[in-house]
């Protein structure tokens, strides 16, 4: 249940593919509570259940639609507080980077870089990542294909980087909304990596005109099940104890008394299709 199994997942060895992993922690570091009681229950039922288990949560948020949306506390504090619960807990931890120069610094105290979906053909920002020697997490661009993301994971391996995660995370349908095509799990697969379904952020309704997006929560059990049952290695789901008060991305995050109950139900789902 420790940052072990990133290496069992690289490396082939001993790692139980009938199972699959879970990333999962609120959006954004709004402060020490908040992520200490997110990572605290997660990471007890997790363990229960025998589920792989990495905390995320965002140091800052670089896209956020309107300028008056919250960004974070403070990149430090937020990196500092990251790295204080994987230690507490004995995870593995990512967050976001938005920019090449601050792959680096990141870096220090996030085990697994993630590239946000807007950003994932920015070169300079994945060689970057790459040149750490963390693991990355490359979220499909909503404007992306499966068969075209190829190139971002020959891009990482190129700057010699060969532990490259691949998540799915809704294609534009629309303006205001996202569709999931689970083709593209088994396509991403065949680039020979890992592939992660991001069963929150793919539930978004983006651009609205108030300046905030919109979600659809109640289909967070669908979209998770059909990825177990198409084969997806990860889960990605952003958790929060009460999403209506959630400094960002409230409208599609899973209320966290709610999440055992669904990972239960897709363990046995996992065993059944495996």
């Amino acid at each position: 249940m420790s940052s072990a199994f990133l290496n069992e997942l690289f490396s082939g060895q001993d790692y139980d593919r009938n199972q699959f992993f879970l990333i999962c922690g609120p959006c954004v570091v709004e402060d020490e509570a908040l992520v200490m009681e997110v990572a605290e229950k997660v990471f007890s039922i997790c363990k229960n259940l025998g589920i792989p288990y990495m905390f995320k949560a965002s140091y800052r948020k670089g896209n956020r639609t309107s300028a008056s949306s919250f960004t974070g506390i403070g990149d430090e504090a937020a990196m500092e507080l990251i790295r204080k619960t994987g230690q507490t807990y004995g995870l593995p931890t990512t967050s976001d980077i938005h920019a090449h120069d601050e792959a680096a610094p990141a870096a220090k105290y996030i085990d697994v870089l993630q590239i946000p979906a807007f950003l994932c053909r920015q070169t300079d920002l994945l060689v970057a990542a790459a040149e750490t020697g963390k693991v990355v997490n490359v979220k499909k661009g909503q404007f992306v294909s499966g068969e075209a993301m190829k190139f971002a994971v020959d891009k990482i391996r190129k700057a010699g980087n060969d532990k490259v995660l691949l998540t799915e995370r809704g294609t534009t349908f629309g303006y205001q909304d996202l569709i999931v095509d689970y083709r593209n799990i088994p396509v991403m697969q065949s680039h020979g990596v890992p592939v992660v379904m991001d069963c929150t952020h793919s539930l978004q309704q983006p651009n609205q005109t108030s300046g905030v997006t919109g979600g659809n929560p109640q289909m967070i059990e669908t979209i998770a099940k059909a990825a177990i049952a198409a084969g997806a290695e990860g889960l990605f789901i952003e958790t929060h104890p009460n999403p209506a008060v959630a400094k960002s991305d409230g409208a599609n995050m899973l209320r966290l008394d709610l999440l055992e109950n669904l990972l239960i139900k897709l363990v046995k789902l996992r065993k059944a299709v495996m």
